[in-house]
């Protein structure tokens, strides 16, 4: 049977179709209206009685972090505060967050990239062989991160006190997240310099990267003399660089002599 419409019957159901309000043309590709809907902003009140409602505002984690940071008053709540950030996604891939070590009221603090994984095991900065040499490194000019004693003490931390996934470098929006702790921590330490290790330290603190270029010249972070130096790491992987390493240790030491 043949089934076809003739033409007063489909112009009167196209009639009724657009009485219904069926009045859009159809797209070549379907358009999911749940999935629309489910992006558009939900309207929460501004409180009881609220005349009108008031779109949700997105968070925005640097300012946040920075809230945190200044409304922290001492080592532990900095910590605390580190601990109950929420908006860095390396936190939920590592094990331990690694705050720091050494005296807290150190001369000198050093300041270096992210935990790898012998740092993320143990909770702690600067451990395994590049921890090792930067050990030997500090004993060189008499400074050690176990003294008792502030003239002879370390403070060690990093930017990111989680460890990237396969040691992958900081991504740019992780290092803004943490810089405003990282700055806090400075204020709270107050150190006579600040030892700068590796490139990512450098473009945290000073905005500028080329470790090769920058290592041995101070310059100002935080407010603090700021000392570029080589990372131990890479120091373990271009023994050759290690001269350089002596000569901005050097360097560190009469600092600390002259400011003595």
């Amino acid at each position: 049977m043949d089934s076809a419409l003739d033409y007063h019957t489909a112009k009167a159901l196209l009639e009724w179709q657009i009485e219904l309000g069926a009045d859009e043309a159809i797209c070549d590709q379907p358009v999911d209206r749940y999935a629309q809907a489910a992006q558009r902003p939900k309207p929460v009140a501004v409180g009881a009685g609220a005349p009108f409602p008031q779109v949700a505002q997105a968070v925005d984690p640097v300012a946040e972090a920075r809230a945190m940071a200044q409304g922290a008053g001492d080592l532990a709540a900095l910590r605390a505060a580190m601990a109950a950030y929420e908006h860095c996604e390396l936190k939920r891939g590592a094990r331990n967050l690694v705050f720091s070590e050494g005296h807290a009221s150190a001369r000198v603090m050093i300041i270096g990239e992210a935990p790898g994984r012998d740092e993320d095991r143990e909770g702690r900065p600067f451990v395994g062989q590049a921890g090792h040499l930067l050990d030997r490194m500090l004993a060189a000019i008499g400074l050690d991160r176990g003294a008792q004693v502030r003239e002879s003490a370390v403070y060690i931390t990093n930017v990111l006190p989680w460890r990237p996934p396969q040691n992958r470098d900081p991504q740019p929006e992780e290092i803004a997240m943490m810089l405003p702790f990282v700055e806090r921590h400075v204020a709270l330490v107050q150190p006579d310099a600040v030892v700068l290790m590796g490139n990512i330290s450098c473009q945290a603190c000073l905005g500028q990267r080329g470790i090769t270029r920058l290592r041995g010249q101070w310059a100002e972070a935080f407010g603090v003399p700021a000392l570029p130096m080589f990372h131990p790491a890479y120091l373990l992987r271009t023994p050759a660089a290690k001269r350089e390493a002596w000569a901005d240790l050097l360097s560190l030491k009469a600092r600390l002599e002259a400011k003595a």
